[in-house]
């Protein structure tokens, strides 16, 4: 049984280790992971709490252009093909704004509200190595249906809410060199971080 335990114990710490460094030079990689590999890779989760509660837990989920070849290569296989218009796209996406999938979950289900724009008593930024801060130009609430919001953000429960958030490629964040990316989400309760750290 204290063998049995130990593995367990050992397992789950495994699962916890945090991501390790991913490719921010913006480039199509040469050779594509699994999805759900690229997924685990690029997803970042931090939690605000107050007086012992939880107030906020996000999971933010960089779909850079790995995330989008692996994504491409998934659908392809379940599709059939056709591959090529699938990469096609896939790559023109991964070349346009950057995008993050977050899941998004307040003890207060009223300031789960990221899509009032202004109205909303969270603020985001994404900010480069150098400190600069780049605000969204996009935050949509993801409203497909339950089962597919799932099957692609698996941290998705059912006091989540999942909203798609885009940002304009400024220089910086994205490109040779990069090491550092960091996605800020704050209100008057605190702030969390979310940070990529290139390779």
């Amino acid at each position: 049984a204290r063998a049995l335990a130990l593995t367990v114990a050992l397992g789950l710490a495994a699962c916890a280790r945090p991501p390790g460094p991913v490719d921010l030079s913006g480039t199509w990689p040469a050779q594509v992971d699994d999805y759900a590999a690229a997924n685990q890779a690029w997803t970042r989760r931090a939690t605000l709490r107050a007086d012992f509660s939880l107030t906020l837990e996000v999971y933010a989920t960089f779909h850079a252009p790995p995330w989008h070849a692996a994504r491409a290569a998934r659908e392809a296989r379940l599709r059939g093909g056709p591959t090529e218009a699938i990469t096609t796209a896939a790559r023109t996406a991964a070349d346009g704004d950057l995008e993050f999938a977050l899941v998004v979950t307040t003890h207060d289900r009223a300031e789960n509200d990221l899509d009032r724009g202004d109205r909303s008593v969270w603020r985001l930024a994404l900010v480069d190595a150098n400190g600069a801060e780049v605000a969204p130009i996009e935050i949509v609430r993801d409203k497909r249906p339950d089962a597919v919001l799932r099957a692609e953000l698996p941290a998705f429960g059912d006091f989540a809410v999942a909203y798609r958030v885009r940002f304009p490629r400024s220089p910086g964040l994205l490109g040779p060199g990069v090491r550092q990316l960091t996605l800020k989400m704050w209100s008057n309760a605190g702030a969390v971080a979310l940070r990529w750290d290139g390779r």
